[in-house]
């Protein structure tokens, strides 16, 4: 799947937010946690982990939207250590359960933030994507999905989110 769109996208929307916040110090650490707590909800709306309930995960729709939350952070901290010219999403197939692949993009998250890189970022966009096709969302899906939910952000801007 090609990014650049999406690239292009979130930029305009960090830098919207940042001019409308008046935000001139480095804000990657704020955005690696934000990219941490947007995984962790859509754990939570997949309920994949939690073995002593009895009651599902939410319905798709909820679900892409909390997926392509994450998408927003994950793209923005590549433009924050200048990663934006990733053409396409790195795909690699990971055989693991949704659990399994939750702590893996947690840990791989963890890494990027330590030491980010190109390499290390590429490894999150893999254990994110995978994360993605064990939900069964495809390409298309989630481009809509960001491209919808860019517009709602910039939404919440306008009315004082």
């Amino acid at each position: 799947m090609q990014l650049q769109q999406l690239f292009t996208m979130q930029k305009s929307l960090d830098s919207y937010i940042q001019k409308e916040k008046n935000v001139s110090h480095d804000v990657f650490f704020e955005k690696g946690l934000a990219l941490l707590v947007e995984l962790a909800e859509l754990a939570n709306e997949t309920r994949c982990f939690k073995f002593w309930s009895a009651k599902g995960p939410s319905d798709k729709e909820t679900i892409l939207e909390e997926y392509v939350d994450s998408i927003h952070f994950l793209l923005s901290l590549g433009i924050e250590k200048q990663l934006d010219d990733l053409e396409n999403w790195p795909v690699e197939d990971r055989e693991e359960s949704l659990t399994q692949l939750f702590l893996h993009t947690h840990a791989s998250i963890q890494h990027f933030l330590e030491e980010p890189s190109k390499p290390l970022y590429e490894e999150v966009w893999k254990w994110y994507g995978a994360i993605g096709t064990s939900l069964g969302f495809t390409h298309q899906q989630i481009v809509q999905a960001y491209i919808d939910k860019n517009e709602k952000n910039y939404e919440r801007q306008r009315s004082g989110y």
